[in-house]
């Protein structure tokens, strides 16, 4: 379905809120701290932040996201009602706010309304290709791909963002991780075997183009959909 980030100080706010949204088909990340989740919000697809981290605030991780043209949902948790404080997080690019205490259901349901908002996908189609979100499927003119975690997480970030340009330190960012010990030529490598597996022809492709001197795309004209 949806990469959710949770970023919170309290082990029992993220066990419960892992338990909730994974229990909706996410695939859910943790951070304890704002320094562990800096690397981690340009994976996701969308953050659900505490305002009162310690060290870097939710809101200094919404003001960083926003400063680096991430565009994710962010959801912030706050004992802070007042609405001069929630206009101050509406200025720096939060999209909402839950005050504590909360329902987990509430959050819950406010992660589905952004992402509903923001468009995230239950299912792509481009062309012979399919692929299945939730169950982290992928498929061909009807026959299943047989793909890595990596190449699944490779085909399922193009797949979801057709005419996107990427560059490979992007794509490290988002498909490795920040911390992971690699150079831009392992995204090669992993195309490679990526395109091998669709059949597809780097001179001449149906699914991933290289765009010289920058990275790859995936191509807008195989008239990819979605689904609910």
């Amino acid at each position: 379905m949806a990469r959710v980030l949770i970023v919170d100080d309290d082990p029992a706010i993220l066990e419960i809120l892992h338990a909730y949204l994974s229990g909706e088909g996410h695939e859910v990340l943790q951070a304890a701290d704002g320094h562990h989740a800096r690397g981690l919000l340009a994976r996701v697809d969308l953050a659900v932040l505490d305002w009162m981290l310690p060290g870097v605030s939710g809101l200094d991780l919404a003001r960083e996201a926003r400063g680096a043209g991430l565009t994710l949902p962010l959801l912030m948790l706050t004992a802070r009602g007042e609405e001069e404080d929630k206009l101050r997080g509406l200025d720096l690019g939060v999209d909402d706010y839950v005050v504590k205490p909360f329902s987990p259901r509430e959050v819950v349901a406010r992660v589905r309304a952004l992402l509903r908002r923001a468009g995230v996908r239950h299912e792509v189609r481009s062309g012979e290709l399919f692929l299945d979100l939730r169950a982290r499927r992928a498929a061909l003119a009807g026959q299943g791909l047989e793909l890595s975690k990596l190449e699944y997480d490779l085909l399922s970030t193009f797949a979801q963002h057709p005419g996107l340009v990427w560059t490979r330190e992007r794509l490290l960012e988002r498909v490795w991780g920040h911390d992971f010990p690699s150079t831009a030529r392992v995204v090669d490598v992993h195309v490679t075997a990526l395109r091998r597996k669709l059949g597809d022809d780097a001179d001449a492709p149906r699914y991933i183009e290289t765009v010289r001197g920058v990275g790859y795309r995936f191509r807008e004209e195989q008239g990819a959909g979605e689904g609910e």
